[in-house]
């Protein structure tokens, strides 16, 4: 791989731990979301929660 980017073996792991750990992140938010959805009382919260700042986007102010 790092004959095939022109780079050296340090940057190639370093790309794969970086890209490992954003994969990490996104799948513990999805684990995180699931839970949430698993339980109605707290979904409807966060719903709730959701509908809420959806209010502040008719805040009057103009498109610059």
């Amino acid at each position: 791989m790092a004959q095939q980017e022109h780079t050296s073996i340090q940057t190639v792991v370093l790309k794969a731990v970086s890209e490992y750990r954003r994969r990490r992140i996104l799948e513990q938010g999805n684990d995180a979301y699931a839970i949430l959805r698993a339980d109605p009382s707290a979904w409807a919260e966060e719903l709730e929660e959701r509908r809420a700042w959806e209010a502040t986007l008719g805040d009057g102010l103009n498109d610059e």
